[in-house]
């Protein structure tokens, strides 16, 4: 495992890489509220077949960076799909392997579904994860709205207030109520929640809370691929979609498959939780490898 940095659009963003660098590239994505740790055994099964993985930081997380104070520290999704891409032209990677659950899982699915040329196949945690945002305001179930709990207290000033005070303990909260069988240890937790300390990380969280529910607006250099995005795009490429059935925030994602048009696979990991590198490596690995294979036939 190497950390390394590089300079990708409007960001310095920190990565680990996994595996030779002449390996087959592999990147893997992390969500909120983790980091690249999440990747750390996953990562290394990967790279054991040959992959170079590359796990980035997210803006807001880690030792990435924004390279202008000017930068509005955006959080939307077509934000997150631009970095990966600027990402992958910065290390001058044409094609690959990508992946990721929760916003790592949003970036790689924005580049599938508008770049599907540079996509080899995608692994993707709770299937299709582009956000409708034209229909953001139409009501979900009880419980589904209950698990939401922290997206709304973002949308005002003492859900902001609440996170700068106590970053890691929200992060905590939402680690316990997504995975409730991951018994994770304070040293796993600690090793990720370092990531939460980066600057602009309250300030990302919060405009994406907020802008996926339109409640502010975007950066207008993304606005175009906004708009792309609103048009719900199908995704292409090949595709396993994986699940955990003790996800205490995502209640299944069956019904995505319809947003899927080419080879498509969904898996269920059993007592997995949101967390499902972290909490099942060995299978997410072997997900990684079984499409790569099917791709390349």
């Amino acid at each position: 495992m190497q950390p390394k940095t590089v300079t990708a659009g409007v960001l310095e963003i920190a990565y680990l890489e996994f595996g030779a660098p002449d390996g087959w590239p592999c990147i893997m994505g992390h969500g909120f509220p983790y980091d690249v740790h999440a990747y750390a055994e996953t990562a290394t099964l990967i790279a054991q077949s040959g992959a170079r993985v590359l796990v980035p930081s997210l803006r807001g997380y880690g030792g990435t960076r924004f390279l202008s104070d000017k930068t509005l520290r955006s959080g939307e999704q077509a934000a997150l799909g631009a970095d990966l891409l600027a990402f992958m032209d910065a290390l001058k990677i044409e094609r690959a392997m990508v992946g990721g659950y929760d916003w790592g899982g949003r970036a790689a699915c924005v580049v599938s579904a508008l770049h599907p040329e540079r996509v080899v196949g995608l692994v993707s945690g709770n299937s299709y994860n582009i956000q409708n945002i034209a229909r953001s305001m139409e009501p979900a179930s009880p419980p589904e709205e209950a698990a939401l709990w922290y997206q709304y207290l973002f949308h005002n000033e003492r859900g902001r207030r609440a996170l700068e005070r106590n970053r890691r303990g929200f992060a905590r909260q939402l680690w316990s109520m997504w995975s409730p069988t991951w018994a994770f240890d304070d040293a796993t937790f600690d090793r990720s929640a370092a990531a939460f300390d980066n600057p602009d990380f309250v300030d990302v969280v919060i405009h994406s809370y907020r802008h996926r529910y339109a409640l502010v607006e975007g950066d207008p250099a993304y606005a175009a691929i906004e708009a792309q995005l609103a048009m719900q795009p199908p995704i292409r490429v090949p595709t396993i979609a994986i699940d955990g059935d003790h996800d205490g925030v995502i209640r299944g994602t069956a019904h995505h498959a319809h947003k899927f048009e080419g080879s498509f696979e969904r898996r269920v990991f059993n007592g997995a939780g949101h967390n499902l590198p972290q909490e099942r490596p060995a299978e997410w690995a072997q997900a990684v490898l079984d499409l790569r294979k099917a791709a390349n036939r």
